[in-house]
Order: C-alpha cells, then structure tokens, then sequence
C-alpha cells in the first residue's frame, strides 16, 4: 500500500503545529492546544503497538474549544499546554467573559497516559464553569490511517462505565481484544456516551485540579503501576537522566550546537523502547513508530561517538531475526537482515508483510558493516564469536541472493506483490528516476548499496587480519577491491563528471545526479581521481542549499524540492556526506554542511532536526521550509550531528588492540573547543578536551581509566 504525498499532507493537517511525546511504546500525537478531534483523515490521537486506542481525545470550556496561550512538548516524553476560555455563557446564566479561567493541561506517558487540568478562575465573580472531556477510539491500525481501505473489521464494543471508570473496546478479528480505560481520579459529575462532564464552582482565584488517565489493554500492555502523578513524573524524568548517564557527556563551547546535540540524545531515548527484550530505537514519529532495520543501524553507526548501546542493540535485534527462509510474500531469504517489524491487527491477520517485511537491499550491508564497527569500539571478541554464523550468512547473501543475475553487484527487484517497488533508502515509487524523468526498472544495483558493500568487507577484512584469520581476510579484502574497480568502471558518469546513482534492469546507466553519491564517498568505495569532482559536485548550487545537500540536483527532469525524495534535504544523508568529505580531507566543505544543518536545526521548533525538509535554496528564503509530512522527531537526523562531530575530531577505535586513534582532529571557526566525558572504548573510559587555536586543532587527554593506547595520526 501506498500512500500519496497530498493524502499524507491531509492526514497530517499541512502545516499545522503538533505536540508529539512518546515513552515506549505509548505515543500520543495532538494538535497545539493538546487535542485529537477525532475527524476524519486525522492522524492524532494515543497509539500503541500501530493500533490508535484514542481517535478523539477533547477538552471543551463551557462548551467551546479553549483558546490556545502556549504549548510545549520539548521534554518528549510530557507536554504542557496553556489554555483559556473564549466568551460563553455559563450554566447559571452569567456571561463568561473571554481569557477569565486559566486551564493548564499537564501529561506524560509512563505505563499509560496521564493527565492533570489545572483549573484557575480569574474572573472577579464565582463561576460556575462546565468542563467536557470527550473520548472516543477507532483502533484503527496504522496502515488503515495512513490510507488502506479494509473490507471488514472487527467489532466495536459499546462504551462501558464502571464508576468513574470509561472502556473503550474493540475485538479485532485477530481475536485480540483491545481496550481503552479512562479512569478518573477526581469523579466526573457524570460519564456517558463517551463524555465526562466536571461541573466546578469556583471563587475568584479558586483553583481546582482534575486528574485521569488512560490505560491501553492488550496481552502485551505495560502492567499498570499505582502511584501518585508527581511521583510518577518523577520517576520518569530521572529513569532518563540514568540512561543518560551512561553515554558520552559531550560539551562545546557553542551553544546552539549544545543544543542541537542535547535535543538528538534526547530524541534518541525518546524513540526508544524494548522490543524482544533489547531498548531499540523506533525510526520515527507518527508514522515510523516502529523497528526498521536500516534506521536502527544508521543510528548505531552515527553514535558510536555518543553512546555504544545502540549499535550493540541494533545488531544483537537484528541479527536476531535474521532471515531463515525464503518467502516470497515477506521478501525473507536466508541470511538478510529485516527492514520492518509491524504489531497491530493488519500484522497479525498477515494482511501485510510487515512480520517482520525484508524489502530491504542496504540493511545486510549496513548490518555487517555495525559488527565490525562494533567490534572495533568495544573489543568484544566473544561477541564476534557469537555472530560468526549470522555473519556468514548475511556475506553468503550478498554474494548469491544479492547478486542474483551474478554481475558483481549487489541489486533488488521487487518479489512480494505488496511489496516496496524501490528497495534502498530512496524507497518511494518514484524514487529512482532517469535523467529524462522515467522511471528505472529493475533489477537495480544503487550506487550507496555498492559503497556499503565495499566499507562492509573492507571493514570485516582488517577485522579478520587481526583475528588471525588470514585467509579469510585476503579474500574479503580482493573482494572489496574488485568490487571498487567495477564501480568506478560501470557508475562513472564522464559526461557528468559524477557517478550514476544506480544501474537499472538492462545494467544501464541511471544518470540522474543524486545525493546518495556522498554515500559511496564516505565508504570510499570512489577512486581517488573522482573525489574532487564528487566532492564540487555536491557543494555546487544545483546541490547544496545553504542548510544540506538536496537528493536530487535542481538540474534534473524529476527534481521537486516539496517530494520526500527527488529534490528534498534529508539531515542524515547530508551528515553522511560531511564526514565522507572529512575522511577525504575536505575540511572546509565538511564543515560548511555542518554548519548548515546546525542552523537548520536551530530554526526548528526544539532545536531538532525533522525527518527532512523542501530543498529550497537559503539566498531565496530566510530559514528551512518544513515538509508537514516528515516524521519528527526521526531517529536518523537525531544521531546526524554526532557522526559530523566524530568525524571532526578524529576518534577512532580498535579496542581489542585497546588503541584510540586521533586522525587529524580540525574543528571549525565555530567550534573553539569540545569536551568530551565519560567515553568508552573497550575497557578504556577517558575524558578528551580538543581546542582550536587559529587554524590548529590540538587535544590533550584530561582523564583516562583503563588500559587503552592514544594514538594520533597525522
């Protein structure tokens, strides 16, 4: 199934602004005043497991929308929202003036959804105030929001009240039933038909609190834990400054860049939750609150400056369920690494492939490509060990279920007839255009694929060499070098002076001048003749935007800077780019891209850095245009900034040497100096200050625990 760009724009309400917060596996997504209005073709509303238990979720002042005064949501997991009233007439006939009462909305997301109304009159009469709550729920599977059409359904239940307790209930046809209790800490006057009405008499500067939350029941729901709402919000916050504790404490002197890397860490532990006993990180919220395969390892692989645990759990979740069998309706083979797990109804009636779907080229590479990185940083030489099989498998993919016309490249064509049509990061329809415009026809072999492959057994062949496993080593390494040569060979464009972004069916040359190129520079599977041109032509205007590198250049037929993938920015892809250009020695370009998607972010709400946004160029506007159907927060534009950062200042590992290596450490004219705390590499844990001084970078070494080696490279 798949969704058009105007149905998204819908569904997301355009531009309108939108509170998300999300705790495991809860997320609510609401407009600014805290509402989900329950219309028609709305996203909003409180999800669990791709299934909306709230589809309306509305608070009415004396029976009128409240007037919106502020609203937040910046500490991700818990939302504020400021409220007053607009002109009414109250039950005992008085008139209620405009901005008379103050109601601030108070929620967080814990085991379940908990909310305080905080209810202050400001008149300078008693008033007697009535104040609606309505619910409703359609447990609607996510796919069915985002536009599948069901034939059947399951059975919606009536409402049911207990006391002043409200349940929702629906019986899908997987035979699951899922439910929604409201309960009501402080009474209602009365509950029915899907409204709880609070009837508040209140003297001048009398305050009244209301407190309720919802519960999601299904088998796999959080056990409820009783407890008062303060000391729940408590517990919440500082479970995640535990979790924080445990990564790097990364500090610059710049704090816009502070910022922008306080709001990735925590976008990270917010999109977290515990999938099959491991915290992953889900891709993205509202419409990727799930695990994907390629988003949890290029998150591993941006943050292993940050904090190891998520590489580790990216490759221990996914090695996991690796691929078994050969299904043609999933796109499961033996040895490939999964794209997309799904929970909801649709999941479980097999309706969709999702359970999990292995649509995915690039996510057996990228996968191979975290355990050596992995293994590199922690020196876990067991662990490796534990992998060999799964690691075999996923190089016997490559080499035959990957390369299945046997030409030398890694390449997808679509097996599943509900499967994704394009199969790499690009994944939309229309994704992987010729220079014309047309679509290209597979099987297609992308050029980042190529590159993934080539850093995957150029990474594991160094890996096996130190094991003492030569010969695996050698072949792995003649493997990575022939597959270098025939990709400068076949994706060289010489008219272009660039490489073509794939090889289509017929092993024809896609020639359409694309991002993903940057990709293939950071693997370094570009010959060195090529990295000039590569590297101008990304930082040429048709590219660059002033805040990233746009997927398609504005030259191209396709190019359409308002599209998911032909013409847009992506924060992630951008950050792959700039450390691509860093690793080549391009400092100033590097750090140019940097720049701009700090200050990309910075205009955002939050400092965060959405999914994506328009590919217009900054001399014609003052600031990034958002795209209103990009996921935010996203998990791969959380981890962007920390995959610059490392490549800024050079550190990397090789942990069963216990060796840290510095690589020509450069900061930029705005970065003067960065801490970095609590690193761990191996058994080693250090704290490295580097300082910029003119045009030199130096760093020194302010603590380190361990028996780890500096090492610095000039």
């Amino acid at each position: 199934m798949v969704t058009t760009t105007a149905e998204r724009y819908v569904m997301s309400g355009g531009r309108t602004p939108r509170l998300a917060i999300k705790e495991g596996d809860l997320f609510l997504y609401s407009d600014a005043l805290g509402q989900a209005p329950g219309s028609e073709n709305s996203v909003l509303g409180l999800y669990h497991h791709d299934t909306r238990y709230l589809s309306r979720h509305e608070l009415t002042i004396a029976g009128r929308q409240p007037v919106l005064l502020s609203s937040t949501a910046e500490r991700g997991y818990a939302a504020t929202v400021e409220l007053t009233n607009l002109e009414a007439r109250t039950p005992d006939g008085r008139i209620l003036p405009q901005a008379s009462v103050h109601v601030r909305r108070t929620r967080f997301l814990a085991d379940r959804l908990h909310e305080l109304l905080r209810v202050r009159n400001f008149h300078h009469h008693d008033v007697e105030l009535v104040l609606d709550l309505h619910f409703d729920a359609d447990f609607a599977d996510l796919f069915e929001v985002r536009g599948l059409r069901r034939r059947k359904r399951g059975t919606r239940l009536a409402p049911k009240v207990e006391g002043d307790t409200l349940t929702l209930s629906y019986l899908g046809l997987d035979d699951v039933l899922r439910e929604s209790v409201i309960s009501f800490t402080d009474p209602p006057e009365s509950v029915k038909q899907g409204r709880a009405r609070y009837r508040l008499h209140l003297a001048p500067g009398e305050q009244a609190s209301l407190r309720y939350d919802v519960r999601v029941v299904t088998p796999d729901a959080p056990e409820p834990r009783e407890s008062d709402f303060n000391v729940k919000l408590g517990a919440l916050r500082h479970e995640h400054e535990r979790w924080d504790s445990g990564a790097t404490d990364i500090f610059t002197d710049n704090e816009q860049v502070n910022q922008v890397l306080r709001r990735g860490q925590d976008d990270l532990r917010m999109l977290s939750a515990t999938v099959n006993g491991e915290r992953i990180v889900l891709a993205g919220v509202p419409w990727f609150v799930a695990p994907f395969g390629r988003e949890l390892l290029l998150v591993g692989l941006e943050t292993l400056l940050l904090d190891l645990r998520w590489s580790q759990a990216a490759v221990d979740f996914l090695g996991r369920a690796q691929g078994t069998h050969d299904s043609v309706f999933r796109e499961e083979q033996p040895g490939k690494i999964m794209h997309e797990l799904r929970r909801g109804e649709l999941a479980n009636l097999r309706a969709i492939p999702h359970t999990p779907y292995f649509g995915s080229v690039d996510a057996t590479p990228l996968w191979l490509l975290a355990v050596a990185e992995l293994t590199m940083w922690t020196g876990d030489l067991d662990g490796f060990d534990f992998r060999r099989d799964a690691v075999d498998a996923a190089l016997a993919w490559l080499d035959t279920f990957g390369d299945f016309d046997g030409d030398g490249f890694v390449e997808y064509e679509r097996r599943s007839r509900v499967g994704l049509r394009n199969q790499g990061w690009r994944d939309a329809g229309d994704a992987v255009l010729h220079a014309d415009g047309s679509q290209a026809a597979g099987p297609i072999a992308l050029a980042e694929t190529q590159g993934y492959v080539y850093y995957a057994k150029r990474r594991l062949a160094a890996l096996y060499g130190q094991l003492g496993d030569v010969q695996r080593a050698e072949r792995l390494a003649q493997e990575a070098a022939d597959l270098k040569r025939r990709f400068n060979e076949r994706f060289w464009m010489e008219d272009e002076g660039f490489f073509a972004m794939a090889l289509d069916g017929e092993k024809q040359q896609v020639k359409s001048v694309c991002s993903t190129i940057g990709h293939a520079l950071w693997s370094r599977i570009v010959a060195d003749e090529h990295v000039a041109a590569v590297v101008k032509r990304l930082m040429a205007p048709d590219m660059f935007t002033g805040w990233g590198v746009r997927t398609f250049s504005r030259d191209i037929k396709g190019y359409n800077p308002v599209s998911f993938y032909n013409g847009s920015v992506w924060p992630y892809d951008t950050a792959i780019i700039a450390n691509g250009m860093k690793k080549q020695g391009y400092v100033q370009e590097s750090n140019r891209l940097a720049w701009g998607l700090v200050e990309a972010a910075v205009a955002h709400e939050y400092s965060r850095l959405p999914e994506m946004f328009c590919g217009f160029t900054r001399q014609s506007i003052n600031k990034p245009v958002s795209f209103p159907m990009a996921c935010s927060p996203d998990a791969c534009s959380a981890g962007a900034l920390f995959m610059i950062l490392q490549s800024m200042v050079g550190i990397y590992a090789q942990a069963e040497e216990n060796i840290v290596y510095v690589h020509d450490p450069e900061l930029p004219k705005w970065l003067g100096e960065v801490t970095l705390s609590n690193l761990k590499v191996g058994r080693t844990t250090m704290r490295l200050r580097f300082r910029r001084e003119g045009s030199q970078t130096s760093f020194s070494v302010l603590d380190k625990r361990g028996p780890g080696r500096i090492v610095v490279v000039e």
